[in-house]
């Protein structure tokens, strides 16, 4: 049951906390696939994306005893983080007015090996929309060289995430070890258009290619999850030609129109599953072409 269905959470928007629960009801069959397993972040907007938020990592009080958590340690204690495994922990989460699901790139009970490899394109304010598909399509040639599939989402915010799906036998030392490989090397091929750098200020306009979403605890926007922006962007999943045609921009698809979206065009990341990869090959070739 969602309480206070009438809040607003986008006020800009009109958008209410019943509606935001009516679009995760509505999209739940795609995006519940993508949550199996995967320990979660909740951001929260208790008083509408207009105020401040915060980010829920722990799960201590206050929740049903059906919901289903994992243990994980920390320096000073245990995190008991959330994880969606239906429609009722998908609205119960909901309920607590989360805008945005913070996911970890693996699943229990093997939470040391990764299931996917997230790529991170984050343009600067300002940006141009051609540069940053650019980018996307240039890195997807690049692991396609590597014998590496991949698939796209728009992050809802200004860039894209790019994943490739890993068959869950590599630790995550070496998925980190690697995806900084292929960004480094990437960033080689166009330095001027393309960076590694953490600080904004030291961008100067580049697009930045950020891999640190392979760490362990490190999380990245969940696929149908909205953003907290206005218009309420959802981090949709979307296939490689719509982006190749400029079909697709990072904030296209929204709690509003991606319902009739996926009606009609279902899950672009359906046929990830099932298609992991292994590293050991995609590390040998990487490491050829960057000669050492």
């Amino acid at each position: 049951m969602i309480t206070h269905p009438d809040k607003l959470l986008f006020p800009d928007d009109g958008i209410t906390k019943g509606e935001l629960a009516a679009y995760y009801e509505a999209v739940a069959p795609l995006m519940l696939p993508h949550l199996e397993g995967r320990p979660l972040t909740m951001e929260r907007y208790p008083a509408g994306i207009g105020a401040k938020g915060f980010w829920q990592k722990d799960v201590s009080k206050g929740f049903p005893s059906w919901l289903q958590r994992v243990e994980i340690p920390k320096k000073d204690g245990v995190v008991h983080h959330p994880i969606v495994t239906d429609l009722e922990s998908l609205l119960w989460v909901t309920n607590q007015n989360t805008v945005t699901h913070h996911v970890w790139t693996s699943r229990v009970p093997d939470l040391n090996h990764p299931d996917i490899c997230v790529f991170d394109l984050d343009p600067s304010e300002g940006g141009d929309a051609a540069d940053v598909r650019a980018a996307a399509l240039g890195l997807r040639d690049l692991l396609k060289r590597l014998g590496l599939p991949s698939w796209v989402k728009t992050t809802g915010s200004k860039g894209f995430h790019i994943v490739v799906p890993l068959d869950g036998k590599s630790p995550v030392g070496e998925v980190v070890r690697f995806a900084h490989g292929v960004g480094t090397f990437f960033i080689s091929l166009a330095p001027d258009r393309l960076t590694q750098e953490f600080n904004k200020v030291d961008r100067r306009g580049r697009i930045y290619v950020d891999t640190g979403r392979n760490g362990y605890h490190a999380t990245f926007a969940a696929p149908y999850t909205v953003r907290a922006r206005a218009g309420a962007p959802v981090s949709a999943p979307c296939t490689w030609q719509e982006v190749e045609g400029a079909n697709v921009e990072p904030q296209t698809f929204t709690l509003r129109n991606m319902p009739d979206r996926v009606a009609k065009a279902g899950d672009a990341w359906a046929d990830m599953r099932g298609r992991g990869r292994a590293l050991t090959r995609p590390m040998e070739k990487l490491l050829s072409l960057t000669g050492r």
